[in-house]
């Protein structure tokens, strides 16, 4: 198949067009920031910058951190940009964008998501790092793909839905990180559970400022969730769209947040740059 330039969009300089990167510009170890300015963050414990680059939300800067080679990407905010971060880094390391088609031997990437996130027990501390066993997705953005589940995460997706009383018309989905990353990943220092991905961070949320949320009630059914999996322990926009494309994909995916808010306890971190800083260096320590 030859994909034409309708659907594999690149820009003038042959790079893939949101990202605007090429493959030679990307390793095979990926971390996702949402804010463009933590990609400097990650950078700053490389040995090295090779490449960095920008365009629109999308920062980026590769180099390499005690002998391995790592890109820190920024998404920006939600799953609509995971949509676009994961089909374009798939894109460069599968896909020949000079004759438009898929390669024959495939790349798997270990891609980690590095974020900041509500929590949603009231025993967890702020600051506290939160690994993401599973995510249960709001948004719609797996459901316009075509991806196979497993049974397990079929029936902790009904579970969860059946345990809730979500607004009319809403569509979920729950998928499961790479079993390979969390185990590289947990240790005493992590807080492991699963992960609620809103579409939004005020009413789909349970916020309410100036309009009234459907979902008023959503936060204490998420809290009170229990299952042989694990609890409910935290919210955050990115990481079904990020386990469910980037698994279907081939890809090794994993999402570990610093906790910046405890919303049951209704307390919320005054500064958290060194907590940050701490969970950046675990991470680089860790893939």
């Amino acid at each position: 198949m030859q994909y034409p330039e309708t659907e594999l969009v690149l820009n003038k300089n042959g790079e893939v067009y949101h990202l605007g990167l090429s493959p030679e510009n990307v390793s095979d170890k990926v971390i996702l920031v949402g804010d463009q300015d933590r990609v400097s963050l990650v950078a700053s414990f490389f040995d090295n910058v090779e490449h960095a680059s920008q365009h629109r939300e999308f920062v980026s800067k590769t180099g390499t951190y005690k002998g391995k080679r790592i890109t820190a990407l920024s998404t920006g905010i939600g799953t609509d940009n995971i949509d676009i971060t994961i089909n374009e880094l798939g894109a460069l390391f599968n896909i020949d964008l000079n004759s438009r088609s898929d390669k024959e031997t495939k790349t798997s990437l270990d891609i980690v998501r590095i974020g900041t996130c509500g929590i949603l027990q009231p025993q967890i501390p702020i600051h506290s790092f939160i690994l993401s066993s599973f995510a249960y997705g709001l948004d719609n953005v797996a459901h316009f793909y075509e991806i196979e589940q497993s049974k397990e995460e079929i029936e902790l997706n009904e579970s969860i839905s059946s345990h809730l009383n979500l607004p009319e018309g809403i569509n979920t989905y729950t998928v499961s990180a790479s079993h390979r990353l969390l185990t590289a990943l947990e240790s005493k220092k992590t807080v492991k559970g699963i992960t609620v991905t809103s579409s939004g961070f005020y009413g789909p949320q349970g916020r309410q400022l100036r309009l009234k949320t459907k979902a008023e009630k959503l936060n204490d059914e998420l809290t009170s969730f229990q299952h042989d999996l694990g609890q409910i322990i935290n919210f955050e926009m990115e990481s079904s769209a990020l386990f469910a494309l980037g698994k279907a994909l081939g890809h090794e995916c994993a999402t570990i947040c610093l906790g910046i808010a405890n919303r049951p306890a209704k307390d919320f971190s005054k500064d958290y740059s060194k907590d940050m800083l701490g969970l950046i260096e675990y991470v680089l320590d860790r893939i």
